[in-house]
């Protein structure tokens, strides 16, 4: 069965990479994209909308039907955000879009963006991390055909795309130094997207994936 995936986060640096992979592979047959502001990418099997309230879906509903796979890259920084204001744009969003989709494609893969460190427990000190761990766990909760946890660290950016991260730009000369002293946390965005195909068409022994998972599912 081909792969009709929604995607969000396409206008950010993950987001724009796993919609990369996606454009690329025969076994994805469609991309529906849902951002804030237009991508400004064309492609046939692309199809994008803008919506502006992700806490509100109900006026784009009709449109969520009939997808088999989501590849949730949607994210903010922690950086200068108290707790509360960082669980509402990270839990409280993630979780308003993947009950809405839950309940109408029962056939979905979720796959969800996380990140290396993140705390399961959700009693750690780092406040990102709780906040993560808890969204993943509720994720985990929903009633989707799988749901899959991806934590990638640092990730080496795909040539060509315009929304890399100047961090990632900054640190592209040392990926091969990187990779080797680092085998757990680096990885590369082709492999993250590429993993999240092959996990969708085959499953994994494993709900949340790490670094090393995501490379090895890469060349599955």
């Amino acid at each position: 069965m081909k792969i009709k995936a929604i995607l969000t986060g396409a206008t950010g640096t993950v987001g724009e990479g796993v919609l990369h992979e996606c454009l690329l592979h025969p076994e994805v047959e469609l991309v529906l994209v849902i951002n804030r502001k237009p991508c400004g990418d064309t492609h046939p099997k692309l199809k994008e909308i803008v919506h502006s309230d992700f806490y509100n879906l109900s006026a784009i509903e009709n449109q969520l039907h009939d997808y088999n796979a989501c590849f949730f890259c949607l994210g903010v920084t922690s950086v200068g955000l108290k707790e509360d204001q960082y669980n509402r744009l990270t839990y409280d969003l993630t979780v308003h879009v993947a009950e809405t989709l839950s309940k109408l494609n029962k056939d979905m893969t979720f796959c969800y963006v996380s990140g290396s460190g993140t705390d399961s427990s959700e009693k750690g000190k780092s406040m990102w991390a709780r906040v993560k761990g808890k969204t993943e766990n509720k994720l985990m909760q929903l009633p989707f055909k799988k749901v899959y946890m991806f934590r990638p660290g640092y990730m080496q950016p795909t040539k060509g795309l315009k929304n890399t991260l100047k961090y990632y730009g900054a640190l592209s000369w040392s990926y091969p130094v990187l990779r080797t002293l680092f085998p757990s946390f680096v990885s590369t965005l082709k492999e993250l997207g590429i993993a999240m195909i092959n996990v969708t068409i085959k499953g994994y022994d494993k709900s949340i994936l790490e670094v090393k998972d995501i490379v090895l599912l890469a060349r599955v």
